[in-house]
């Protein structure tokens, strides 16, 4: 198998590009590097290709070590055939290897292997060819009786044979195929309740069948989950005769044979006994790999919209985790999360201390200039959330306020990195220092957590821990390089993340900066223990040092192409300091005045068009826009440099350092609030999207439970997935059009809002 031509194929890519990509790959570069600084090599591949491409890479390369072992294992035997190895040469999916070895399979003993140990494989094989149209089937049989071998009568020779045909049938990797199709298009889950009279969240699915071409991926979980707390049971359904029949018009060659009764009744068998048991996990497997699949996905893209809202610069927090007999904790922060102060409020019950809370936040208002309270969104929220409202109005102080997700909190104070960094403190007031900071730096705080307890999936315990991780530590990876980091104020958390770095080098960079002071230029990296020239090239580019001896080192330029930034800066007549001052705005003009010179047109021949010319050139309407790719590659050219690798390098020229999550929705605040009973019917609200899952979107409008806008509702225009129309941190318009006032439950529309 050509494995760059298959991935060539897949993805649509040509095969040089895909070949350079597989090349970089192997040699051990990361995925954030490659896309960042080997776009010359990729075509400009994104990073989420080339993950896709990684992992599918990852696949095929599996998928060829099984076959080389698998033809081995049977050659080992003495049974591999030109034709059997041809077959799994050309196969491209894992199951059919697995089909293909199954019949050569070492099995654990069976009635088919018991069969063969008393010498009946010759009489199956008689029957199996169907070659005798006539004669005394029992007589045949009888001239296998072996008392000495177990066989004591006709009867139970053939029962042996049928023994041994049925496990034929149930090896063969053709049968095997039709019948794992067919059920695959025509196959119903059912589901029904261990206890019909108890009342569950299972309920939906205590007389359930849907078919399995069909089931939507978060029912398949649903499901899954209800049969693993033991609320449910659950089969596959299919139609037997059918299935039965497909295999009688395979199997039975010669429908006169006087041994076509039995190999039916053989047939029958072979299904029931083997195939429908294995087929079924088949089924169960299929369905649970898909859905989970998907749900990694949409836990992946929730969480990178979680990673990448932007942060809020200039706020001086009052941050509250609430909580009712414990209180709720207060953390007092400064523009750069340092803590100013904390304590400890009771405004809820049982206390209900309101007005002790409202001096307290005057007092810590007024003494620590605070123009922001967050608020989070766990045990007691919507109570803080309305002693915060109403000490703003009745003050009229201007502060706004906001709710911030606090999964994971807990997690992070009470962990061993928390106690690393704030040894001093109580848990509680790590948790309420966390949600302040999350608010501040969003991304910087979130890497502190385990990723699958930040809590935008769904059903995010029940799948694959393993395939989660894998999926969610990509996207951290993806964020944080994508971002970038203050080479001199980042966490070793946060420069974990770093292409490249792992924790251990992480600490050691900042126990250099510790011992050594701050890095004054990237190259300083070098020194740092364990930081190889391989690991230099994976990360430099990533690591930024605002105000350092070089002006690059504060760009996402990478060190190995100073030289060509530099030689363009000069041509520019652009001094390098002007990086520090905010970037070369009119970079674009300086390139079109040295490179954007048209050639001289070609004189018109004849008089017609002379004049058509001419009229163009002294037309008032708008002259066509200018060519600044051309002009870009004529630089190129010169420097010797990529035409994508100059593109970046001008992009950081005109901002250096920019953040990408400036381009995200900024952070919704609010200086009032709402109570349920507030709602009606056909209200119209602003609210922002917490979480996205396959069947809809959560919206906090601002009351103690999320509304759902159902993927039926999102968009006058049909959706497959409700992440084509919405994101987390999305702020949108919806309407009420469902209120279960005893269960708390909001129904809401964006539609034609």
């Amino acid at each position: 198998m050509d494995i760059v031509k298959v991935l060539a194929d897949e993805f649509k890519l040509k095969q040089s590009q895909v070949q350079q990509t597989v090349n970089l790959i192997d040699e051990g570069n990361t995925i954030p590097f490659i896309a960042r600084y080997r776009k010359e090599a990729t075509g400009g591949l994104s990073d989420v290709t080339l993950r896709d491409l990684d992992e599918r890479l990852t696949y095929l390369k599996n998928l060829q070590e099984r076959k080389e072992e698998i033809i081995r294992l049977i050659d080992e035997q003495g049974k591999l055939t030109e034709e059997l190895k041809e077959q799994i040469l050309d196969a491209q999916v894992l199951q059919r290897i697995e089909d293909l070895y199954k019949p050569y399979k070492k099995k654990k003993s069976t009635r088919a292997s018991k069969a063969k140990e008393k010498g009946l494989e010759p009489l199956a094989l008689t029957i199996w060819t169907q070659e005798t149209e006539s004669g005394d089937i029992k007589e045949l049989a009888a001239a296998y009786i072996d008392e000495e071998k177990g066989v004591a009568t006709a009867e139970e020779a053939l029962q042996g044979a049928c023994d041994i045909i049925a496990e034929m049938i149930s090896d063969d990797p053709e049968l095997n195929a039709v019948i794992r199709e067919r059920t695959a298009e025509s196959g119903v889950i059912s589901t029904e309740a261990t206890d019909p009279d108890e009342q569950t969240v299972y309920e939906m699915y205590y007389d359930h069948k849907e078919g399995i071409a069909k089931i939507p991926n978060h029912r398949v979980l649903a499901i899954n989950r209800g049969e693993k707390e033991k609320k449910l049971k659950t089969k596959i359904i299919t139609d037997v005769e059918k299935l039965e029949g497909l295999l009688a018009d395979k199997v039975i060659t010669n429908g006169s044979s006087v041994f076509a009764k039995l190999l039916e009744e053989t047939i029958a068998d072979a299904y029931k006994r083997l195939m429908a048991p294995s087929i079924e996990r088949e089924m169960r497997n299929m369905l649970t790999e898909r859905a989970e699949a998907e749900a990694v996905k949409v836990f992946a893209k929730n969480t990178e919209k979680l990673l990448m809202v932007p942060p809020v610069k200039g706020a001086r927090i009052l941050s509250i985790d609430p909580g009712y007999r414990t209180g709720c904790k207060v953390a007092v922060l400064d523009e750069t999360g340092k803590l100013l102060a904390y304590t400890t409020v009771y405004p809820t019950e049982p206390r209900n201390d309101i007005k002790g809370t409202e001096a307290t936040f005057k007092k810590i208002v007024a003494k620590f200039k605070i123009n922001t309270i967050v608020i989070g969104n766990g045990t007691a929220s919507r109570e803080t959330e309305e002693v915060v409202a109403n000490f703003i109005k009745k003050t009229g102080l201007d502060i706004n306020y906001t709710i911030v997700n606090e999964a994971g909190a807990s997690v992070y104070s009470a962990s061993k990195l928390a106690t690393e960094e704030y040894p001093d403190l109580d848990v509680t007031v790590r948790g309420a220092m966390s949600l302040g900071k999350r608010l501040q730096d969003p991304l910087a705080e979130l890497v502190k957590i385990p990723t699958k307890s930040i809590g935008v999936g769904q059903y995010q315990h029940d799948i694959n821990q393993g395939l989660l991780e894998n999926a969610l530590d990509n996207v951290v990876e993806d964020c944080v390089n994508r971002v970038g980091v203050d080479l001199n104020t980042a966490s070793p958390s946060l420069l974990a993340h770093v292409a490249g770095i792992n924790m251990g080098i992480a600490k050691n960079i900042v126990a250099y900066r510790e011992e050594k002071g701050a890095f004054k230029e990237r190259k300083e990296l070098k020194k740092v223990a364990k930081l190889g020239e391989k690991t230099y090239g994976q990360c430099a580019g990533f690591m930024r040092i605002a105000g350092g001896k070089n002006p690059l080192d504060g760009t996402s330029v990478h060190p190995e192409s100073y030289k060509a930034a530099e030689a363009m800066l000069g041509k520019l007549e652009v001094d390098k300091t002007a990086l520090q001052e905010g970037g070369v705005s009119d970079i674009e003009e300086r390139i079109w005045a040295l490179y954007g010179r048209e050639e001289k047109p070609a004189q018109p021949k004849t008089r017609a068009k002379g004049l058509a010319a001419l009229a163009e050139l002294t037309s008032t309407e708008e002259k066509p826009k200018r060519n600044m790719k051309k002009a870009v590659g004529k630089m190129a050219d010169e420097l010797e440099v990529g035409v994508p690798t100059l593109e970046d390098i001008l992009e950081e020229m005109k901002k250096p350092g920019r953040d990408p999550r400036e381009d995200a929705p900024p952070v919704v605040f609010r200086n009032d609030v709402k109570s349920f009973e507030d709602l009606k019917i056909d209200m119209e609200l602003v609210g922002t999207v917490r979480n996205v899952v396959d069947f809809g979107a959560f919206v906090d409008i601002g009351v103690k439970n999320d509304g759902l806008v159902h993927i039926s509702e999102i968009s006058n225009k049909y959706i497959k997935h409700p992440m084509d129309a919405v994101s987390v941190g999305d702020t949108v318009k919806v309407k009420i059009i469902k209120i279960d006032y005893e269960k708390q439950k909001i129904g809401l529309t964006m539609k034609r809002v």
